[in-house]
């Protein structure tokens, strides 16, 4: 007999972070902690940008009008700064992965 644990399967859990005017939205992203979670990444602009995060370890070209996909985590609680390669000085945010009931 096969057991499946249904919890395996379940699809993370999506936040979405847009890009408009090279800034990020929000640039604050609060996310559960020791939990894997879906990005999406919206580019509102009509220049390409670059997601990137030396603490994710993740970086991804999303050219203008389209958008990305980007799974992190799970992550150990505490603070993620991300930003802009091609407008790092406007580009900024970080992703804060709490404990669940803080």
């Amino acid at each position: 007999m096969l057991l499946i644990s249904l919890n395996s399967y379940a699809a993370p859990p999506t936040f979405e972070i847009l890009i408009k005017d090279h800034l990020f939205y929000p640039d604050e992203l609060i996310i559960p902690a020791n939990t894997k979670v879906k990005l999406l990444v919206k580019n509102q602009d009509a220049t390409p940008e670059e997601f990137e995060s030396y603490e994710l370890n993740r970086e991804k070209v999303i050219p203008g009008n389209t958008q990305a996909i980007i799974f992190i985590g799970p992550l150990s609680p505490g603070v993620y700064p991300f930003f802009g390669e091609f407008f790092p000085k406007t580009a900024q945010g970080k992703i804060i992965a709490e404990e669940e009931g803080k």
